[in-house]
């Protein structure tokens, strides 16, 4: 699989997160006003050719179950609050990752072709992050998208300045979206 990569930098206006929506619970939820360090706003996409579903089909499978494609070795999705099977805005996951990494977040926005989480206390981040499919000239195009800062000093060591936990997380979601190509057919 072809992979490229960039790093720039951006517009504060143009890449800042979306706006919460409005009745969600706050309390426990870390803004990227909360973190440390600079505000990353990062996208990793993939096309789908060929896919034996729709670009809303693909986003329910893993809406119902985000370990059907999650690369459980880095992380697995365990559900606190919400339905089995399902997820709706409110419930509650924490990411199971190796290490003390575990990262809570709450289903702020759920659609038809997406879902968005933001990041509760204890995760590595402080802000939101967006799993979205669109069809496009006959493929399925797949984007996880996030908008945060680290959540204090010791985080943003290790993912801006020695680069340890950016390239764990690249090889997290680019390994999300392989999986996601073969869940897809």
């Amino acid at each position: 699989m072809p992979l490229h990569r960039t790093e720039e930098d951006g517009d504060p206006q143009a890449d800042a997160p979306p706006p919460l929506t409005a009745g969600i619970e706050l309390g426990d939820v870390q803004l990227p006003e909360d973190g440390a360090g600079p505000l990353f706003h990062r996208r990793y996409r993939t096309r789908i050719r060929e896919a034996n579903v729709t670009a809303s089909e693909l986003v329910e499978r893993l809406a119902a179950d985000p370990d059907s494609a999650s690369p459980v070795e880095f992380a697995s999705f365990v559900k606190l609050h919400g339905e089995p099977g399902q997820m709706s805005v409110g419930d509650e996951y924490r990411v199971r990752m190796a290490g003390p990494w575990d990262g809570p977040v709450r289903v702020i926005e759920r659609t038809p072709t997406s879902f968005r989480f933001a990041t509760l206390d204890g995760h590595l981040e402080a802000g939101q992050i967006r799993f979205s499919a669109q069809e496009q000239d006959g493929l399925i195009v797949f984007e996880i998208e996030s908008w945060s800062r680290s959540a204090g000093p010791l985080v943003h060591l290790l993912y801006d300045r020695l680069r340890t936990a950016k390239e764990v997380q690249l090889h997290m979601w680019t390994s999300l979206l392989q999986r996601l190509a073969e869940v897809a057919g």
